[in-house]
């Protein structure tokens, strides 16, 4: 029979556990600290539309989870993607253009406008993609419809910030709304 009884005491300032109680103190100590260790519970999402005045275009760069941006290119294209990993950085370019060209639309004064895959760069958990857009004369009316995600979660939120002539507007898109747009 195993005894399950131990003892907490204080020995010089520190909390101690006696012997026989420590694997089960360690136990319960993990299984506390584990389980409240999960995947990130909010599907949230940023993108930003930068309209530069001196040259006309719209410079966008998308913010996502790592793991959930890798899923959701799994789950479209059925193969696995790793971004930390070098020999995938051409298969990801491929990937993310498509998937951004998918799901990224922009329309400036009514007329739809050709964006452009730049590239991506991974910030430590996340993944920032990055697109610019055709020249535009500046805008007084920006629509854009965003779906990053979408096809991953039906909980997802893309924060939407589009920025004209220094001025920022925000709006927050939850699944399965994926168009808004702003006057200027």
């Amino acid at each position: 029979m195993i005894n399950f009884d131990f003892q907490i005491f204080k020995m010089n300032g520190i909390f101690c556990v006696k012997p026989l109680g420590k694997l089960l103190f360690l136990l319960c100590l993990l299984l506390i600290i584990g389980g409240s260790f999960k995947p990130h519970p909010y599907h949230v999402g940023s993108v930003e539309f930068n309209h530069k005045g001196s040259s006309g275009v719209f410079e966008i760069s998308g913010k996502f989870f790592m793991d959930d941006l890798e899923n959701a290119l799994q789950k479209k294209y059925g193969q696995s993607y790793h971004f930390l990993d070098g020999r995938y950085k051409n298969t990801l370019d491929q990937a993310l253009a498509n998937y951004s060209k998918d799901n990224l639309k922009l329309k400036v004064n009514n007329k739809f406008v050709n964006v452009k895959y730049v590239g991506y760069e991974e910030d430590h958990e996340s993944v920032n993609i990055y697109l610019e857009s055709d020249p535009v004369p500046t805008p007084e009316k920006v629509e854009v419809a965003v779906s990053y995600l979408y096809n991953l979660f039906d909980d997802q939120i893309n924060i939407i910030h589009i920025i004209v002539n220094k001025q920022r507007k925000s709006s927050k898109l939850s699944y399965p709304d994926r168009y808004l747009f702003q006057q200027f």
